[in-house]
């Protein structure tokens, strides 16, 4: 699991649908553009963005599908936490707090005990190469536009 910085990195950029600048992302996260940048070379050294200086940073084939994952967990914990009686804000809150320690094949199995829902706190839960896919393949849902 990456740093929870890097995370909110990999979260703001896959809300946009352009290269963004680092110092956009600086001025987003109020940090200094020099943080940003050493953030950001991290982040390409992993294979989660690409960057090019004076150009903008966009999520890479890979960041694309761990942010998918990320909101997919958040939101799937979210849903849970909400059935048991916390607030949608409170059930927020908790699955941001504790998505890092949770696994994916952990996260598989709460979707599929949940019948493999399509909405939870926050929005659209994303289905991927998941549990709800027959042999491990993708799911219809995300098949275009991949």
């Amino acid at each position: 699991e990456l740093p929870k910085k890097k995370i909110e990195y990999l979260m703001f950029l896959s809300g946009t649908d352009h290269p963004v600048r680092t110092s956009e992302i600086a001025t987003h996260f109020g940090v200094d553009p020099s943080t940003v940048t050493k953030t950001v070379e991290s982040l390409a050294e992993s294979g989660l963005v690409d960057h090019e200086p004076y150009r903008g940073v966009v999520l890479t084939g890979r960041g694309r599908s761990y942010t998918s994952f990320l909101i997919r967990r958040h939101r799937l914990l979210g849903l849970v936490f909400s059935r048991y009686g916390l607030s949608e804000g409170e059930a927020d809150r908790q699955a941001r707090d504790i998505g890092g320690y949770v696994a994916k094949d952990t996260i598989d199995k709460i979707c599929a005990s949940l019948g493999h829902p399509s909405v939870g706190i926050g929005g659209t839960i994303p289905h991927d190469y998941c549990c709800c896919c027959p042999g491990g393949g993708t799911c219809p849902e995300t098949r275009e536009g991949e």
